[in-house]
């Protein structure tokens, strides 16, 4: 990765607004994307408008525009940070032909926002770096769809799934299990990953795509997520893909989705593993729990679970029935307001001491994901316990936000 085709000059200016980028940046990517929405509302679609309404997808690109612009000069040291966005892309289909859409309405919401300080100088500066950056997006990703089209049963864009089983899991977590309609080859993905769901909701005047993690093993049978009902409020109602798919998806339906994506995949070191849920982030967990037990049957495996309730607890039993009949898998659930204390480890809130108490080790892989103040908690505790930084793994259910 190079960016031998900027000058010292643009550099140089690209780097010296960093310190504005650091005040006013999620103020520059809001109205980014109040203008992307106004003169492109055919790209509406991408976005989960939740997402937007709380800030999230704003503050998450203002994180990578700053962090572009700090590195302007050695892009190659946010090549980790590309790749998982380009992962998310990839599963969305983004195309090349839409980033010149997205420099030109983040070049107009830099001069609004800051008006007289974004001089011509500064705005070329930035259009001639944002063209490099959108290269190197662009590259990794065209890289990603050949890969993703060449795999056995791999495909590009969309794939019409038929959901062979609904099951409910819990009293807010639906399982569904899909196949591919055309009865074609199912390819291989890796524990941890996700898939894109797109689907036409009634009342909603765009196309609704969301992405969900696979809850199974990888397998030549079928795909499988466990979807959160969300609480459906608001203009585009929070959980209105979930609450969709709940209430009136049928089994023997469709679904299109885009091909597996995503980094967060489970390593295959011999460590012990360590893996924390919250809430429905236990779907990539079940995933890599399915997996460990039949690829490493020898590895210690600490598998702990947090949920609100007993009724809130999704594939408890998937869960329960591994532990019982593998003796290196260790289950643990953390409920902050059981019915009955007996039914849970724990009450309460995960803790360092706890955690200490049950898990023998530090050196070991931790794997994390749930809402975002239980993984704060959870970080915070592994920082504590000394847990060395490349053991550490988590991922947000939606834009990248910071723990820290």
């Amino acid at each position: 990765m190079t960016t031998q085709l900027l000058s010292n000059e643009t550099i140089a200016i690209v780097k010296s607004t960093v310190p504005v980028l650091a005040q006013h940046g999620q103020a520059i990517t809001s109205k980014f994307y109040q203008l992307l929405f106004t003169n492109h509302p055919e790209l509406k679609n991408i976005f989960n408008q939740t997402n937007q309404r709380k800030g999230k997808q704003p503050q998450a690109l203002a994180n990578a525009v700053y962090a572009a612009a700090a590195n302007i000069d050695q892009l190659e040291n946010i090549l980790p940070v590309v790749k998982q966005i380009a992962h998310k892309h990839r599963s969305l289909n983004i195309q090349p032909e839409q980033y010149p859409i997205v420099g030109e309405n983040l070049l107009k919401a830099m001069k609004e926002v800051l008006g007289e300080a974004a001089t011509d100088e500064i705005i070329t500066a930035w259009a001639e770096a944002y063209g490099v950056i959108a290269d190197v997006f662009i590259q990794v990703e065209k890289e990603m769809y050949e890969e993703t089209a060449a795999q056995n049963g791999g495909w590009v864009g969309y794939r019409d799934f038929t959901i062979i089983k609904k099951e409910k899991e819990s009293d807010v977590i639906t399982s569904f299990y899909l196949q591919p309609a055309d009865g074609g080859d199912l390819p291989a993905f890796e524990a941890g990953q996700y898939i894109t769901v797109k689907v036409e909701v009634p009342g909603i005047p765009y196309t609704c795509q969301r992405q969900y993690s696979l809850s199974c093993r990888p397998n030549q049978e079928y795909y499988r997520i466990s979807v959160k009902k969300e609480t459906a409020i608001g203009e585009e109602p929070d959980g209105v893909v979930s609450t969709y798919l709940h209430e009136q998806v049928k089994e023997g339906d469709n679904l299109s989705i885009s091909a597996p994506a995503g980094d967060f995949v489970l390593d295959n070191r011999n460590k012990p593993l360590v893996l924390i849920s919250g809430g429905v982030g236990l779907t990539p967990l079940t995933s890599m729990l399915e997996t460990v037990v039949r690829e490493q049957t020898e590895r210690e495996v600490y598998y702990i679970h947090a949920a609100q309730n007993e009724k809130m607890h999704g594939l408890k039993h998937t869960v329960k029935q591994i532990s019982e009949n593998h003796e290196n898998v260790h289950a643990f659930i953390i409920y902050e307001k059981p019915s009955d204390p007996t039914l849970c480890d724990k009450t309460g809130f995960i803790d360092l001491s706890w955690l200490q108490s049950v898990v023998p080790t530090n050196d070991a892989s931790f794997y994390f994901c749930g809402p975002e103040p239980f993984m704060k908690a959870v970080n915070t505790a592994l920082k504590e316990w000394h847990v060395d930084g490349e053991n550490i793994h988590f991922e947000f259910f939606g834009p990248q936000g910071a723990l820290d």
